[in-house]
């Protein structure tokens, strides 16, 4: 089974929807980690600061399926998403209660412009967001197609303005499936 990462962002009640997101995730997954909270300042089309939102929090966690990416992003994902009331628009840099992505997929490349699916996440290099949630769960892991570390790829954001570790949230989740909570420890396999 593939190491599947997810990545959650929130800046509508972030701290409710985000654990609540943990939740019905662990009701349907095996989660192996989860990341630390993280805020982050919201961003625009232009990919400068949004003053007129409210931060993001954001996290990660580390899952067990196999289902195919497809399958993981439109059957569970997006469903999940609406059930925790995001309402997708034209504009992708709105204000939403949940945001669910597929961030890695093990080692594996998809392009699939039929499904609009690309991983690895393109944003892992370039956004705060995903980066040090993601390295938080696997420092070590290779990125399939930067050939970094996730470690290496998240330094250069660790002092970047606006970010903010948020140790006073602990994501956990109440599942009885296997896995652990916030500070288990990832070994690439």
């Amino acid at each position: 089974m593939p190491d599947v990462f997810i990545t959650l962002g929130s800046n509508v009640e972030p701290e409710t929807h985000l654990r609540r997101a943990v939740n019905l995730l662990a009701e349907r997954f095996a989660i192996r980690a989860i990341s630390r909270v993280y805020e982050t300042p919201p961003i625009n089309a232009a990919g400068d600061i949004a003053a007129d939102q409210t931060p993001f929090l954001n996290a990660a966690l580390l899952v067990d399926t196999d289902l195919p990416p497809h399958e993981l992003k439109y059957d569970v994902l997006r469903p999940l998403e609406a059930q925790l009331g995001r309402v997708r628009t034209a504009d992708k840099f709105a204000p939403r209660p949940i945001d669910l992505d597929i961030a890695l997929y093990g080692d594996q490349v998809f392009h699939d412009a039929l499904h609009g699916i690309v991983i690895p996440d393109p944003d892992i290099v370039t956004r705060a967001h995903i980066a040090l949630p993601l390295a938080d769960l696997a420092p070590g892991f290779v990125h399939p197609t930067a050939g970094k570390t996730l470690a290496e790829i998240a330094a250069p954001f660790a002092a970047a303005p606006g970010i903010r570790l948020r140790a006073d949230i602990g994501l956990t989740h109440a599942s009885k499936r296997r896995g652990n909570e916030h500070g288990s420890t990832y070994h690439n396999r």
